[in-house]
């Protein structure tokens, strides 16, 4: 399938998807977020993609943002259609996702950039990276989930902090505050996310999404995230993986897992 403003790779069970919007600084725009969900949906679909990693084209940006000329002439029913609209497609799309999404962060990550982010499972950025959420400097707040994963991700102060002053933090910083898991050098970011999706790639898909949704739940307002857990670890018991990870590790042996 062709794609408008991404690109995607895929080897060794793992697919890299590329925002490749290099001239607006690989800006978030409806049609980068439409490409997004359709190729992420397809990939999630495909037995062969175990993980996902998602980054930027060039050195300067993972995403620096929303596309502000798109939506600066909007009324208030378009704005908050545009924010209902992004995270049912793109952000919540993301964060419940079945198989793994690790966010590469090769330079800015502002705005929705960081929002973008932070809907991935978790975040590698290169010693470069600078992220933030300035949208009260333009008279906004972050609409696509930033006000309630920043807090979840590095608590309710820092978080408070970050987007009233609207300022940009270094990967250090991200670092420190949890809001990364590592910090590595522009050249080995995408060799290193490989490193760990290959980790990931020789566990239990199935048990994977499991724990995706069950670590989910707890954040979820009205779920009871210890029931998520009973339920999903009962329903790994009559799947094949949980059959082959149990028999391979009483023969000593590698499990060869299929997902189902």
């Amino acid at each position: 399938m062709n794609y408008e403003n991404i690109l995607i790779a895929i080897a060794n069970n793992i697919a890299t998807i590329t925002i490749n919007r290099p001239t607006k600084l690989n800006a978030l725009n409806t049609a980068t977020i439409t490409d997004l969900h359709k190729a992420i949906k397809i990939l999630g679909k495909n037995e062969e993609v175990r993980v996902i990693i998602l980054t930027g084209s060039g050195e300067k940006a993972f995403v620096a943002g929303a596309d502000i000329a798109e939506f600066s002439s909007f009324s208030i029913k378009e704005g908050a259609q545009l924010a209902t609209e992004g995270q049912e497609k793109l952000f919540d799309f993301i964060e419940n996702s079945k198989t793994p999404i690790i966010a590469a962060i090769n330079g800015f990550a502002l705005g929705g950039g960081l929002e973008l982010a932070m809907a991935c499972h978790f975040r590698v950025a290169s010693d470069t990276a600078k992220m933030g959420l300035p949208e009260v400097s333009l008279g906004l707040i972050p609409g696509y989930g930033g006000t309630q994963r920043l807090p979840q991700l590095i608590g309710k102060g820092r978080a408070m902090e970050m987007i009233m002053t609207a300022g940009m933090i270094t990967a250090a910083d991200a670092y420190r505050a949890g809001l990364v898991n590592h910090i590595v050098p522009q050249l080995e970011l995408l060799e290193y996310c490989n490193g760990i999706a290959q980790r990931i790639v020789k566990n239990s898909p199935y048990a994977i999404g499991k724990a995706i949704k069950a670590i989910n739940a707890g954040f979820e307002e009205g779920k009871n995230g210890y029931e998520t857990e009973i339920k999903a670890f009962g329903k790994c018991f009559g799947t094949t993986d949980f059959k082959e990870g149990t028999t391979a590790f009483l023969e000593k042996r590698k499990a060869i897992f299929t997902g189902k």
